[in-house]
């Protein structure tokens, strides 16, 4: 039996698990600044491109990270190429990231959730707290003119009000593609 005094709480281990790409992320930066400080002509201006690009890294870690909720809703979000797929009980369906033309985050009997909207107009409803939710974030970075700052500051939790308890739907535009541009393919 594990020593209870050298036993890792699940909280922490949460947490460690939450941001494990932000803390592998400033590995890279902690990397450049040791290139830094051993000095001379080739690694300061190297330890300045690693530290930096460590850095960016980081920036998106941690926004990817507050992205992420506790899994609450039913159903399980796919993310195949360029499509979108949520599978649960009830309501589910695929759209074409190519095809997006908008996202909402709608709040609904105040469960959040994601509206994506095509071309078409169809529609697909995503909960932010269903399994899986937390790979949006990379396919909605990826859109153009998308400011992930804005995205992941719309799911920070706002404090009920009357109109949040209500059955009327609260909505709000996250992005909005903008005429004649297209998804960029690597």
């Amino acid at each position: 039996m594990a020593d209870p005094r050298w036993t890792i709480r699940p909280e922490v281990l949460a947490l460690f698990h939450r941001y494990r790409e932000a803390l592998g992320a400033s590995v890279v930066v902690l990397a450049g600044l040791w290139l830094v400080v051993l000095g001379g002509y080739v690694l300061v201006p190297l330890g300045l491109l690693v530290g930096g690009v460590g850095l960016v890294l980081t920036v998106n870690a941690l926004r990817k990270a507050r992205f992420a909720q506790a899994v609450s809703a039913p159903g399980l979000v796919e993310l195949d190429e360029a499509q979108v797929g949520y599978l649960a009980p009830e309501i589910g369906g695929f759209l074409s990231l190519d095809e997006l033309i908008e996202i909402r985050l709608l709040v609904l009997r105040g469960k959040r959730m994601w509206r994506l909207k095509q071309a078409d107009g169809q529609a697909l409803l995503i909960p932010v707290d269903a399994s899986g939710a937390e790979r949006l974030f990379d396919a909605f970075a990826n859109l153009p003119g998308m400011d992930t700052a804005v995205l992941v500051d719309a799911l920070h939790p706002v404090p009920p009000t009357e109109s949040t308890l209500s059955l009327a739907a609260e909505t709000r535009v996250i992005w909005r593609k903008q005429s004649g541009s297209r998804l960029a393919r690597p």
